[in-house]
C-alpha cells in the first residue's frame, strides 16, 4: 500500500478538538513518574512532544513519525527535541524509554498482539505506556465513508484502502498489557465535537481519517474531487447543523496507560 501523505495545515484545523483526547491522557499519567527518556510516537506536528519538553525540561524527548512533512512542522515547533522520520513498525529506542506516547496513532498498525509487547519492552522497568486510539468500526461518519467510497467511478481505486476497524477490545488489551506491567488503566470515552464552518465534519475527517482515501485518488484529481464532493453531500445529510449554527459530530476514544513492572 502507498504511504499516505499527511497534511500539517488541514490536521491543524480543528487542533483544540484534537488536543482534548491527548491532554485527558497525560492528566492520567502517574504522578510519581519522573522520565528521563520520552519517546513520542506518531508526533506529528510535535506539540505534545514540545509539552512534554516543557513539563520535564531535564529529559531527552524524542519525536517520532513517518510523514516528512509532519517532522518538517514539529522541527519548526522545538529545537531541542530530537525529531526523527520513521516508522513505529521498525522503531526500537537506543536508550530504554521512561514514557512512550503514542496518540491517535497506533489504529493505524496492523497486530496490536505483537506490537503492545514490543512497545512495552521497549520501557524502562517503570516505564509507561500511554497511548489513545480512535474507534472507528461503529461510528456513523466512518459508516457514511464505506458507503461513498464503495459506490462512483472512484471505488477501484480505493478498492485497496483497508476499512476502519477496532482492533481488540479493552479486555484484549488488558490481558496483553497484564503480562508485563502493572496499574493498568483503560477506559473509553465518546467525545461530543461542536464544529463550525462549512463542510465541518468532511474537513476533520480530511486531516486524519480520509488521508488513506486521498492519497490512492493522488493521481486521479478528478476522481478526487468528485468523491469529495459526493462524501460532502452524505456528510452533510447525516450530521446537519444544529438551530445553534454547529454542527455535532461523536467521536468515541479508547485510552490505555500502563506501567512496566
Amino acid at each position: 500500500m502507498v504511504e499516505s501523505r499527511w497534511d500539517p495545515s488541514q490536521y491543524s484545523r480543528f487542533q483544540d478538538e484534537r488536543d482534548r483526547a491527548a491532554l485527558d491522557l497525560l492528566l492520567r499519567l502517574p504522578d510519581d513518574l519522573q522520565p528521563r527518556e520520552i519517546w513520542d510516537l506518531g508526533c506529528g506536528t510535535g506539540q505534545h512532544a514540545a509539552l512534554l519538553k516543557r513539563r520535564h525540561p531535564g529529559a531527552n524527548v524524542h519525536g517520532l513519525d513517518a510523514s516528512d512533512a509532519m517532522i518538517a512542522a514539529a522541527r519548526d515547533l522545538a529545537q531541542e527535541i530530537d525529531w526523527q522520520l520513521g516508522r513505529i513498525d521498525d522503531w526500537q529506542p537506543a536508550v530504554p524509554a521512561d514514557l512512550i506516547l503514542a496518540n491517535a496513532v497506533l489504529h493505524w498498525l496492523p497486530d496490536h498482539r505483537s506490537l503492545l509487547p514490543r512497545l512495552v519492552g521497549a520501557l524502562a522497568p517503570g516505564g509507561v505506556l500511554a497511548a489513545q486510539m480512535p474507534l472507528r468500526a461503529a461510528p456513523l461518519h466512518h459508516q457514511v465513508v464505506a458507503r461513498v467510497a464503495g459506490q462512483g467511478p472512484w471505488a477501484q481505486a480505493l478498492r485497496n484502502v483497508p476499512p476502519a476497524a477496532d482492533p481488540l477490545s479493552s479486555q484484549d488489551y488488558f490481558d496483553i498489557l497484564a503480562t508485563e506491567c502493572e496499574a493498568i488503566d483503560i477506559w473509553s470515552t465518546t467525545y461530543l465535537h461542536a464544529l463550525e464552518g462549512a463542510d465541518p465534519v468532511l474537513n476533520w475527517l480530511m486531516g486524519a481519517g480520509l488521508t488513506p482515501h486521498l492519497t490512492a485518488l493522488d493521481a486521479t484529481p478528478d476522481l478526487r474531487r468528485q468523491f469529495l464532493s459526493a462524501l460532502s453531500d452524505a456528510l452533510s445529510d447525516a450530521f446537519p447543523v444544529r438551530p445553534s449554527g454547529k454542527t455535532l459530530l461523536p467521536f468515541p476514544r479508547l485510552f490505555l496507560v500502563a506501567r512496566r513492572r
